[in-house]
């Protein structure tokens, strides 16, 4: 019975040191501190940037995702041939229910279907 737990001690203290060597091996890599890597894990997290608003299966293979990243949203067609943006520089929701109150507002002169003068598209292809 006793050789049990004496193993089972051994087990517990191998994999106690296996945990500490890489902990001071990812720090000694990284070049932080002790004190900065203990703080990181028990820290605030940072708030985050980038976010996956909506998606959109177009078929089998192609999707249509909105990436949000600091407050603009992108549009981006994935899974052809090619990766590509259809359109960058899109405003938020709060940006598009200012926009839809001015364009009640304002009459425009321009004929449907063609893009508004503040719409920034361009269709880039993404390389990896």
């Amino acid at each position: 019975m006793l050789d049990i737990v004496y193993y089972l001690a051994v087990v517990i203290a191998l994999a106690v040191a296996t945990i500490g060597g890489a902990f001071v091996v990812r720090n000694y890599l990284s070049g932080t501190s002790p004190g900065q890597a203990v703080s990181g894990l028990f820290g605030p997290k940072p708030e985050r940037r980038l976010s996956i608003t909506e998606q959109f299966n177009i078929d089998g293979r192609r999707r249509l995702i909105l990436v949000r990243r600091d407050g603009v949203e992108h549009l981006i067609m994935t899974g052809g041939p090619v990766d590509m943006v259809i359109e960058t520089g899109i405003g938020g929701p709060e940006a598009g229910a200012e926009s839809a109150a001015a364009s009640k507002s304002t009459p425009s002169l321009s004929p449907p279907g063609a893009p508004s003068p503040g719409t920034v598209s361009s269709r880039t292809t993404l390389r990896p």
